[in-house]
């Protein structure tokens, strides 16, 4: 008779940050779609949402306004890293969860938690900076696209190690992110969506170039180079 060990757990463990980062994304979403359908908060919670992306979300010419007043608060500068936990509807913070949760566990198993967070955070500013300098406008920046982005960044940069070293075609590994830029350009032409893909190659880009240096020793082995040279 065969003996199934049937306590193992249904899902393997995601690291506890990737964990962290999608039930808050999730409780800010559940609140405000609470808000609109009126369930919680009354007829004025309606405009609750409304009310979170202008508190919250990131504004092109914010960053402009910082630079001419030098008004350096953490009321402005707070929306560099609030702006990914705001969504325009439930079915775009779901798709962002799905993919903080798919890649967030690949890359936490094999980086560890603070690389997830610093790659999370950091992508979503980079990609709101490059936002800023090539789109302008008065259109908010909101949602979590531009870090996990960033994490597709580094499990692409995890992917291209592994062909190079197996001496397969390394171009494969930029497979997924093709894939994912073929929607948004077939969204964008028919759909007018917006240019928010801006910031979302950006945070890709900046996630593949950030993860060597997460890699840990990383940083001592560039000093002992620096230091042979």
């Amino acid at each position: 008779m065969q003996n199934d060990d049937y306590s193992q757990p249904l899902f393997n463990a995601l690291p506890p940050a990737v964990v962290a980062l999608a039930l808050a994304i999730f409780g800010v979403e559940a609140f405000l779609s609470l808000a609109d359908r009126g369930i919680i908060g009354g007829p004025e919670a309606i405009g609750w949402r409304v009310q979170a992306i202008q508190d919250f979300s990131f504004f092109p010419q914010v960053l402009a306004w910082l630079f001419e007043t030098g008004n350096w608060s953490i009321e402005h500068l707070k929306r560099f890293v609030t702006y990914p936990f705001i969504h325009a509807s439930l079915t775009h913070a779901a798709f962002v969860i799905v993919f903080l949760l798919a890649l967030g566990k690949l890359v936490g198993e094999v980086f560890g938690n603070l690389a997830v967070l610093v790659l999370f955070f950091a992508c979503g500013i980079f990609g709101s900076l490059i936002y800023a300098g090539l789109v302008g406008g008065r259109q908010p920046l909101i949602g979590g696209y531009p870090s996990v982005y960033g994490l597709i960044g580094a499990y692409t940069f995890i992917l291209w190690v592994r062909f190079k070293a197996a001496g397969e075609n390394e171009l494969q590994a930029f497979t997924l992110i093709g894939f994912l830029m073929g929607l948004q350009l077939f969204f964008a032409i028919f759909f007018q969506v917006g240019f928010d893909w801006v910031a979302d190659v950006a945070g890709f880009a900046f996630g593949f170039v950030l993860t060597p240096a997460l890699v840990p020793g990383a940083f001592q082995r560039l000093l002992d180079r620096m230091r042979q040279r």
